[in-house]
């Protein structure tokens, strides 16, 4: 560990010697601290360094913007001064001393006066380590190097009056837990699920932000069960502990919470097919793919259980949690649309799909079609090897068609074969509701039958009007 610390620090030596010295100079303190530290002692690399300092946010700005290339000061109400230089971001923070008013979302700051005084107010142990500059001391007044080689999240003192100080800190110990692959330590979580409804106080768009980071972590199952049972996710995404469904007496339908996590793994191992790069969209549908089967489970006659319409009333819920939320109406878009379609290849049997089937398909998906590659091939989880590799068969086979249309006819976008303006000259009329019925009459025979001839398209138009004149 410490030789991973000083091949780090030599590397981003050029920011930390100069600016350590260009603050000593001034008379102030500087320090590495929090995310920085810990990832050089994990051997993992960062262009982004926060540091922590005695000077007050006057005097931060003054000695960044004499060496940085640009400087940035919208965290100063908080302390905190950006600056840009060459590939590094830095940002310096005066050191702090703040506390929540229980019924406020945001802390009263006030300004500390020492290094350990302002690593005792962070959130982990882990996160309360700093390297001195420009003499690369470092200072670990809370157990931080122990707790990392443990692989444990604790907080520097009580949890719960870390939490109480700041209740996103519960969220943040499933999300390091997610990113890290770390154990959370049995009084953090205890403090977790006493105190789990003080989140109610943060505003959305901090959860949110929070919930998309534990997502796209490397370990999002360790993260989000931390969520649900400390009872957490009862108040910032409950539809989540909703899947754990009590089973029915004969067990004959799946673990609806347990299948989800699964698909959720397997729709990141399928994450290449996107370019490799953790894709928040595509996760978080797998993640709410089956939220509406609690509100569709019926239990019919001989014992067997059904959830119809799920992907319908699911995609209704997931809009309304991501718009609770905050999140951008892009995202809701595409994530909910997923939701709905990712039972409409089990719609189609075991692989007799017409070429109309195939072209609905990909005009439905639109530009979410990759993704819904992914998930629909995520949430095969049967353990029956043969029908995995059956299904597995049958949607490579979808796949082709796809592809063997889309070069024929240009599937992802499809139109009728008459535009508007064509329609109006060809029947005599104006623009109005008779137009887009028109244009919609065709572009269902272009699904079902395929391009047509410009005649072809005209005599179907003739006759669907004089059809709808008699």
């Amino acid at each position: 560990m410490q030789r991973a610390v000083a091949g780090e620090l030599d590397r981003i030596a050029p920011v930390i010697d100069d600016l350590g010295e260009r603050f000593a100079a001034a008379g102030h303190e500087l320090a590495l601290v929090g995310g920085p530290v810990r990832d050089a002692m994990l051997g993992r690399h960062h262009n982004d360094l926060d540091f922590t300092t005695s000077a007050r946010p006057d005097q931060t700005e003054r000695l960044l913007k004499s060496w940085g290339d640009a400087t940035w000061d919208m965290g100063r109400a908080f302390g905190t001064i950006g600056c840009r230089k060459g590939p590094w971001v830095v940002e310096v923070t005066t050191y702090r001393s703040e506390a929540y008013d229980p019924s406020s979302r945001k802390p009263d700051v006030e300004f500390g006066d020492d290094l350990v005084g302002d690593l005792g107010r962070r959130d982990f142990t882990v996160n309360a380590m700093a390297v001195r500059v420009p003499g690369r001391e470092v200072e670990d007044p809370y157990g931080g190097v122990v707790d990392l080689a443990h692989r444990v999240l604790r907080t520097p003192g009580r949890p719960e009056d870390s939490f109480s100080d700041d209740p996103l800190r519960m969220m943040r110990a499933a999300r390091f837990a997610a990113q890290l692959g770390f154990a959370v330590d049995p009084s953090v979580v205890a403090a977790m699920t006493a105190m789990a409804d003080r989140i109610s106080i943060i505003s959305a768009e901090r959860v949110r932000d929070e919930l998309v980071k534990l997502v796209c972590a490397p370990y999002p199952r360790l993260g989000l069960s931390l969520l649900v049972s400390t009872g957490l996710a009862a108040h910032v995404l409950p539809e989540l502990p909703a899947l754990a469904l009590e089973r029915d007496e004969h067990h004959r339908h799946k673990d609806v919470y347990e299948h989800t996590l699964t698909v959720l793994e397997q729709a990141i191992d399928l994450e290449d097919r996107l370019g490799g790069e953790p894709d928040f969209v595509s996760r978080f549908a797998a993640l709410m793919h089956d939220v509406g089967k609690p509100r569709t489970r019926r239990f019919v006659d001989d014992g067997t259980v059904t959830f119809h319409h799920h992907d319908v009333v699911g995609a209704k819920l997931t809009r309304k949690r991501m718009k609770a939320l905050r999140f951008s109406n892009d995202e809701i878009d595409a994530v909910c649309k997923l939701v709905e379609l990712h039972l409409r290849f089990h719609g189609y049997g075991s692989g007799e799909w017409t070429d109309s089937a195939v072209r609905r398909y990909v005009r439905d998906a639109g530009d979410q079609l990759d993704r819904l590659h992914v998930l629909t091939r995520a949430d095969c989880t049967t353990r029956n090897q043969r029908k995995a590799d059956r299904l597995r068969r049958t949607y490579d086979e979808l796949e082709e068609r796809i592809a063997r249309l889309s070069e024929q006819e240009e599937l992802a976008s499809i139109r009728p074969d008459l535009d508007g303006n064509e329609i109006m000259a060809i029947l005599g009329i104006g623009p109005g509701r008779e137009v887009g019925q028109a244009y919609q009459h065709l572009l269902e025979l272009r699904m079902d039958r395929g391009p047509m001839s410009e005649d072809e398209a005209r005599a179907e138009l003739l006759a669907w009007w004089a059809a709808r004149s008699d």
